[in-house]
């Protein structure tokens, strides 16, 4: 029997996504999915949740609960992780209220900026405990990776625990793919494409339906004023940040505006409130989607209590294509976050990079995505000296590289000066104390 464990299992609605795709699928539907979180309560609606989906699809599962991790991997074949440390209240609060104080506005703050980097502080060492575990206990086990910030963990696991086997995964790709499908006028099943570059700046390389090259046609619709098409989902975010970024680069980039707005200096400026309105920029919007997320779930939660039965569309999520295909040995393509190791030879070997992957019994193959513009890779690189420093600073416990992350962050030093700077991280580590590691903030509690 295929055993399943899910860290993080809590995020109910997304477990209900990975696991709901898992038991869809017969090479996996009899797995042992074993359950784990801190919080009882929310662990207790998840396992009611996959359980109905499981009768519901008639799927022959076995579903365990664990708060304790360590039980939960015991054997396990796959490891799902799906964590938010310090939640939203209060570490998202903090790494959006913080800033403010010196002027420095966010949109979503999980992957890059000074949210990003102090969430990567305050995730890197649970991910480790993770890996640690999983050394003891299930050394051969796949980790499919889906927490924020991507990049700098994906890094920081290969670089501490380098035999655990694990790719990072974000829906990026597909989500972006069945985007322009959609602003091209054509079917998403004739989309043929290649992506290249590291987690939410990764470039759509090639861009083709049928043999056609898309970019004249998007180009165009662009310049004539037709595209974007006004989004379905996020109706608060326009997304016109990224037609920009290929209009000056040529290339469309995989992560969404209100993400790219934090990720480049050139959209999103303190003194310049008119870009904000020119851009559309969504600020504070992780906030709000936390707040309505938590709406949402109570509304929904009542709802799924009362349910007989728990019908599951698939998702476009990679983790149970991946599952599969090391179970079957039937081989699926995907894109994920892995070491680069020469994959993109532009960007340090240590890099986490998002790649195509071939997935067969024998586990992840990253492939190479071919030659990328030297424009795009510079700008990534931008990006990777941040995570390089976090990275560092976590492996060597030393605090004075996350003022330097700070410091080369494109969107901080477009804000910030040097002393600005400073008292930004000592402020933002006072406030997060016990969130973070203590060697990061000793010395700075009175800093608050």
């Amino acid at each position: 029997m295929t055993k399943i464990a899910f860290i993080g299992a809590g995020s109910t609605i997304f477990a209900k996504n990975i696991l709901g795709d898992a038991l869809c699928r017969s090479a996996l539907a009899d797995a042992h999915i074993a359950l784990m979180d801190i919080d009882a309560g929310r662990l207790a609606e998840s396992e009611m949740v996959v359980s109905k989906m499981a009768a519901t699809l008639g799927a022959p599962a076995r579903v365990t609960t664990h708060t304790e991790r360590r039980a939960a991997l015991d054997g396990a074949d796959f490891v799902v992780v799906a964590f938010q440390i310090g939640g939203y209240d209060p570490c998202t609060i903090t790494d959006f209220e913080v800033p403010k104080r010196f002027g420095l506005r966010q949109t979503i703050a999980d992957t890059l900026g000074i949210g990003g980097i102090m969430r990567g502080l305050r995730t890197v060492p649970v991910l480790w405990d993770v890996c640690a575990d999983m050394a003891a206990v299930c050394p051969d086990a796949l980790l499919l990776q889906y927490v924020n910030p991507m990049a700098i963990n994906t890094w920081a696991i290969a670089a501490r625990f380098p035999r655990i086997r694990q790719v990072g995964l974000c829906h990026s790709v597909p989500l972006t793919a069945e985007l322009l499908a959609r602003e091209a006028d054509v079917a998403e099943e004739d989309l043929s494409y290649t992506v290249g570059g590291i987690n939410h700046m990764a470039f759509f390389l090639k861009l083709e339906a049928e043999g056609r090259d898309l970019y004249p046609r998007l180009q165009e619709g662009y310049a004539a004023g037709r595209l974007p098409k006004s989004p379905r989902e996020m109706p608060r975010c326009a997304n016109r940040i990224r037609f920009e970024m290929m209009r000056r680069t040529g290339y469309f980039v995989t992560e969404s505006s209100e993400h790219l707005a934090e990720y480049v200096p050139w959209f999103l400026k303190g003194h310049r409130p008119d870009l904000v309105e020119r851009w559309e920029i969504a600020l504070d919007e992780y906030p709000k989607r936390c707040v309505e997320q938590q709406l949402d779930w109570a509304a929904r939660a009542a709802v799924l209590h009362q349910a007989d039965r728990l019908d599951h569309t698939p998702s476009n999520e990679y983790a149970s294509r991946i599952m599969e295909a090391v179970v079957t040995g039937q081989p699926t393509l995907i894109y994920g976050n892995v070491r680069n190791d020469g994959l993109i030879p532009a960007l340090p070997a240590e890099a986490a990079v998002e790649v195509p992957c071939r997935i067969d019994a024998d586990g992840v193959h990253p492939v190479s995505p071919g030659p990328i513009p030297t424009h795009l890779t510079a700008i990534m690189r931008t990006n990777v000296g941040v995570q390089e420093l976090v990275v560092e600073a976590l492996l060597t416990e030393n605090r004075e590289r996350i003022y330097h992350a700070a410091m080369l962050d494109p969107r901080t030093a477009a804000e910030l000066d040097l002393d600005q700077i400073w008292a930004l991280v000592d402020q933002l580590m006072a406030a997060h104390g016990d969130w973070l590691p203590p060697w990061a903030r000793n010395g700075v509690e009175a800093a608050a």
